[in-house]
């Protein structure tokens, strides 16, 4: 009696029972799922969809009217309008970017890693006036920084832009890679101070080797940033010395707007923003990530 009670208690349960999965309701559920997804692409890529083909078309064809319409000749002069215009910002644009992402990626994780590794005296202190620099508004202090910028002799475009960027990513970098050294093992820093090294060879040695994930999210962040500034570029330079922003707001301006070239500048200028979250953007949402768990 007692073998048929078990035998019966361990059979598998009927589908469709009460608790049993089913295998219908399953499929529904992942159909669901899949049609709103592809809503969302749908959604998302439609200004895509405009802006590729509106570049391919003609003046008399690119009216805002038939924006949904594919062109009805297929033209390239907008593309070669806007690489004639964009092409020398392209150039000055990696010369600020690159450098301003790698500094103050490397002088944020210096930062870091003294706050979150080598505490001194006030050390939450500092770090609360280094973060109290991501909530000042940049309309609030660019009268006073065009000043001080005058002052100091810094020259317009790729220099005091570089300058700027680097200065205001200091504080949201400093908080990344802090938050990210808080998940290293004091251990390490301890087996090497009893080894004789000092804070910047513990750095280099210790630190610095496993600061990839960290280093990939703050240079992610500070290129698109420093890469898709306009108010700065407006400001501390111009047409002849600013970046590819500048440049492409001269090419949609005018009261005649040449809009197939404007939408293959827009393309063009936001191609290598694009290649970058490509390449590194599985590396971002972890690198984020990495630090949020103190292991």
């Amino acid at each position: 009696m007692a073998t048929s009670t078990l035998d019966r208690s361990a059979a598998p349960a009927a589908p469709g029972a009460a608790g049993a999965p089913n295998p219908g309701r399953r499929r529904i559920n992942r159909t669901l799922k899949y049609v709103l997804l592809l809503f969302f692409v749908v959604v998302v890529l439609i200004p895509a969809y405009v802006l590729f083909i509106t570049s391919f078309k003609g003046s008399s064809d690119a009216d805002p009217s038939r924006a949904w319409f594919l062109p009805t000749t297929w033209e390239t002069a907008g593309w070669s309008k806007a690489w004639t215009t964009l092409a020398p910002a392209l150039g000055r644009t990696f010369a600020l970017v690159i450098p301003a992402a790698v500094i103050s990626a490397t002088l944020g994780s210096i930062n870091g890693y003294v706050l979150s590794k080598w505490r001194f005296p006030g050390a939450n202190v500092v770090f609360t006036l280094i973060l109290f620099g991501m909530f000042i508004p940049y309309q609030a202090v660019m009268i006073p920084l065009t000043q001080l910028m005058s002052t100091l002799g810094v020259p317009q475009g790729v220099p005091s832009l570089m300058l700027l960027h680097i200065v205001y990513g200091l504080p949201i970098c400093t908080l990344i890679f802090r938050n990210y050294y808080e998940s290293v093992p004091s251990e390490l820093i301890e087996a090497a101070r009893m080894d004789g090294a000092g804070i910047l060879r513990t750095y280099a040695s210790v630190i610095f080797p496993v600061s990839a994930p960290g280093f990939v999210v703050v240079l992610i962040w500070q290129f698109t940033s420093a890469w898709n500034d306009y108010l700065f570029a407006a400001f501390f330079s111009s047409g002849r010395n600013g970046p590819v922003t500048i440049a492409l707001s001269f090419l949609a301006g005018g009261q005649l707007t040449d809009y197939a070239a404007s939408m293959a500048g827009a393309l063009i200028a936001s191609v290598p923003t694009l290649i970058v979250y490509i390449l590194l953007g599985k590396y971002f949402v972890g690198g984020l990530m990495s630090g949020s768990v103190k292991g």
